[in-house]
């Protein structure tokens, strides 16, 4: 079997394919809710010849794993959606359900192109009868930044080689290093009540401890490094104004380019929060729930993930498609589309939907995800396809709107052929799998340790 025939393999399960988008896309569920999601991923496999392996701690996580001996190959798949955004495949925004979870950042088309990678990659060990193992990875919760470092934690990695993943975005590339590392933490203030106008010195305001610490982390901005994100949500459990709330809560996320960087400014959000406590003789408990690292250097990986974004087969696009991409980024700041098209033509990358096809191999995403975590534990490549136009960003209804159209099918369509093609390799090639595991092994400078261990 050579490359072509993975290809032809890949076009073969398209209507599994669809199937898949189709119905990820009309059962939207937000992280740790994914049960029709997970279920239909398991059926799927299940008919098509892998063993499914269930997490008895993790109901919606699983492994579905077909082959015998080495390399072991892990694609990893996401199916969770966003909360609020609800949204028909149109160029306005328009919800299937008011209020309701929406696939805001394509999961259902990152779940369903590694579902097919997998089943021809199946197909491919089946007919030529190799030593290889393919496992597709069920992953919930990443929108919650948690799901593959849960898995990892309970060893449902143990054994991979070698892990391939990839994201819906608007432009084709291959990442060599990206993502920042991210911890969630909560801190919950408690005062005393009182009646806000007939006796207030008699309260402690939670939410006066709250507001304090958020003016206090918004001056600490200035001094920490450029490139960190701090960003966080309150609640206040919807106490009426004449009452001094005696319980109010923020949500703090902290990122950075690397996980010591975060720890180090977690240190100091902490401090803040509690000389915020002291100034309102309040108290704060704080609760570090999740956190997930950047992604690790993997120059090999993505040296053979960039020349499969080349050699699969590239996406035609409709006229009614390029109308509807065109249409959607009427709906954005014309500013926002135009610096994305500067910046993309001095990387000499032109869109791939309502432009010429070409990819870009180095950058960097300043957004967080768990599988990152799956990189410090095995070699790891991982790219992104262009299934929205240029300037539209996840988690917004205008991605949503593409995840369930047929522009975003066909950019997922195309990640499908790029990650077979991927997999083909390893699995002809063990000096790709020896050079990425020597490289992995040789760049040990940083230590992992999983942030659920960090904080026990």
């Amino acid at each position: 079997m050579n490359k072509q025939e993975i290809y032809r393999e890949v076009d073969q399960l398209q209507p599994i394919f669809d199937d898949s988008v189709a119905s990820l896309f009309a059962h939207p569920e937000t992280g740790g809710n994914e049960q029709f999601s997970a279920n239909y991923l398991r059926n799927v496999l299940a008919k098509e010849g892998f063993t499914i392996h269930n997490s008895e701690k993790m109901e919606h996580a699983f492994y579905a794993e077909y082959g015998q001996g080495k390399p072991v190959i892990a694609i990893l798949g996401e199916y969770d959606a966003l909360p609020g955004l609800s949204q028909k495949p149109a160029a306005h925004q328009e919800a299937v359900q008011d209020g309701g979870p929406g696939h805001g950042c394509g999961h259902n088309l990152l779940g369903s192109a590694a579902l097919i990678g997998a089943l021809a990659t199946k197909r491919c060990l089946e007919k030529e009868k190799i030593s290889g193992t393919i496992r597709f990875y069920g992953c919930p919760e990443e929108e919650l930044l948690s799901g593959k470092v849960k898995m990892l934690r309970l060893g449902m990695f143990d054994g991979c080689d070698l892990a391939l993943s990839w994201h819906p975005m608007d432009v084709n590339c291959a990442y060599e290093e990206s993502y920042l590392a991210n911890i969630s933490v909560r801190f919950f203030f408690h005062g005393k009540t009182a009646h806000a106008a007939v006796a207030p010195w008699q309260g402690r305001s939670a939410l006066d401890a709250v507001e304090l610490m958020n003016v206090g982390v918004n001056y600490l901005r200035e001094h920490v490094i450029d490139s960190a994100r701090i960003h966080y949500s309150t609640n206040c459990k919807d106490i009426p104004p004449n009452i001094v709330p005696d319980y109010a809560s923020s949500w703090y996320f902290i990122r950075a380019p690397h996980m010591a960087d975060v720890l180090s400014i977690l240190d100091r959000v902490e401090k803040v929060a509690k000389g915020a406590a002291m100034m309102t003789e309040t108290t704060v408990d704080i609760d570090v729930e999740y956190g997930c690292w950047e992604m690790k250097k993997a120059k090999v990986m993505t040296d053979v993930c960039y020349e499969n974004l080349k050699e699969a087969p590239a996406p035609q696009f409709t006229k009614e498609e390029i109308e509807l991409a065109k249409a959607i980024q009427k709906s954005l700041d014309p500013q926002i589309v135009q610096n994305k098209n500067q910046l993309y033509g001095t990387k000499r990358v032109m869109h791939p939907i309502v432009g010429d096809r070409s990819f870009w191999k180095i950058a960097f995403m300043t957004a967080s995800t768990d599988t990152g975590d799956v990189s410090f534990n095995m070699p790891m490549s991982t790219f992104s396809c262009a299934c929205w136009p240029i300037g539209v960003a996840p988690h917004t209804w205008q991605a949503a709107a593409c995840a369930g159209s047929s522009l975003g099918a066909k950019g997922a369509f195309y990640a499908a052929h790029v990650i077979a093609g991927q997999a083909f390799d390893f699995l002809h090639d063990p000096e790709y799998v020896q050079a990425a595991k020597k490289e992995f092994n040789e760049n040990q400078d940083i230590q992992y340790q999983s942030i659920l261990n960090h904080f026990e």
